[in-house]
């Protein structure tokens, strides 16, 4: 019975050594990654060590970082591998080094807010929220706390009400944000198609993500006399018909901005499009790398490596989040899955060439996963 005290005892001991590695205090003791059961820092395929700290392994001087991801999706992956990927040379260069506890709550809001909870109780530095709905519940959770929250990925933080302006957030959050064109994309439409006569918009009605864009959408469609047909999903069963909906609408082209839940079912409902014969022009280019025709927006890699940058300011050089500036970034490129384009009709050479004038950038590529599945 006394050995199983003193175990008992022991185990407290070292977790509560563990625990004083955040503040970026100085200590002796290298804490483990996930004492709130989040996942560990190091993801698979990542290149990142796999003891979890990132940067410099050798400094006393830790950073207790808790990121959660909205949902498993290319993009959104993208930004948290390289936010990391990020800290661990920023690390480096600096001599310090982050613990981050990653996790994913798949879009279920109470797993999301147990996650956020779980950052609050092992005393976090800093929270990061990876698309609007985890920023939002940061927010809301970090009222009455010292912890700064930093976003990525939020289409529009100041309708969000996360911010009060992009120039002056102010509160204890800022960010980066993924703020998308519509109108561009709407041009691209009618660049490859100037007959289009009828538009479906995709996209769940719940998304914070999808309100402005949409609504910019019908006003651009509204202005030039265009019809358009809004077919909306939340789940899996109800984006697949929604897409079949809008395939027996017998629209010419489908556009679904910056929706994490259209992307997160997207593998199992691009071929309805292809097979349709109808173009799904779309807010992110993980949408493109998951089949749609088009995918017109920033750079997720940089994005997460820009937000990364942000944290090593609040942490490290002791600014305030709400007199840092929400970043935002030039949204001009055009990815195109070549393989739907040929499924279509279509040539990509004289797409790019049609595209080339109105976008800053156009890339090809291939449909697969995740964008590491097209390496090596």
């Amino acid at each position: 019975m006394n050995r199983i005290l003193t175990l008992a005892l022991s185990l407290a001991m070292t977790l509560s050594l563990a625990a004083c590695g955040g503040n970026g205090t100085t200590t002796t003791q290298k804490p483990s990654i996930g004492n709130s059961g989040s996942g560990s820092a190091a993801q698979s395929g990542s290149g990142l060590p796999a003891d979890g700290l990132l940067g410099d392994p050798g400094s006393d001087t830790i950073y207790h970082v808790g990121i959660c991801n909205y949902v498993d999706d290319a993009s959104l992956n993208q930004i948290n591998e390289n936010i990391q990927a990020r800290l661990d040379e920023i690390g480096q260069e600096k001599n310090v080094a982050f613990q981050v506890d990653y996790d994913n709550p798949n879009a279920d809001a109470a797993v999301m807010n147990q996650i956020i909870a779980n950052f609050q109780a092992d005393k976090v530095d800093l929270m990061v929220g990876i698309a609007t709905p985890v920023a939002m519940a940061m927010q809301a959770a970090t009222e009455d706390s010292d912890i700064p929250v930093v976003f990525s990925a939020v289409s529009d933080p100041v309708s969000a009400e996360l911010v009060a302006s992009l120039d002056a957030p102010g509160g204890n959050i800022t960010g980066t944000s993924d703020y998308l064109d519509t109108n561009s994309v709407m041009n691209l439409i009618f660049a490859v198609n100037p007959d289009t006569k009828k538009i479906g918009l995709l996209y769940n009605v719940g998304q914070d993500s999808s309100a402005t864009p949409i609504a910019h959408a019908k006003e651009y469609l509204d202005a030039k006399g265009i019809e358009y047909v809004e077919r909306t999903g939340t789940n899996a069963a109800e984006v697949k018909q929604a897409a079949q909906a809008l395939a027996a609408d017998g629209v010419d082209a489908v556009f679904t901005p910056t929706d994490n839940t259209i992307m997160e079912h997207y593998l199992s409902i691009y071929e309805i499009f292809v097979d349709a014969g109808i173009p799904h022009y779309t807010g992110a280019d993980s949408f493109a790398l998951n089949g749609a025709f088009l995918g017109y927006g920033v750079d997720y890699a940089n994005l997460g490596r820009e937000t990364a940058d942000m944290i090593a300011e609040i942490l490290i050089d002791g600014k305030e989040p709400g007199a840092l500036a929400v970043k935002t970034f030039d949204n001009g490129t055009a990815t195109v899955n070549t393989e739907t384009c040929e499924a279509l009709g279509l040539d990509y050479d004289e797409i790019a060439r049609i595209f080339a004038p109105l976008c800053t950038k156009v890339q090809p590529i291939t449909t697969a996963e995740e964008f590491g599945d097209l390496q090596g």
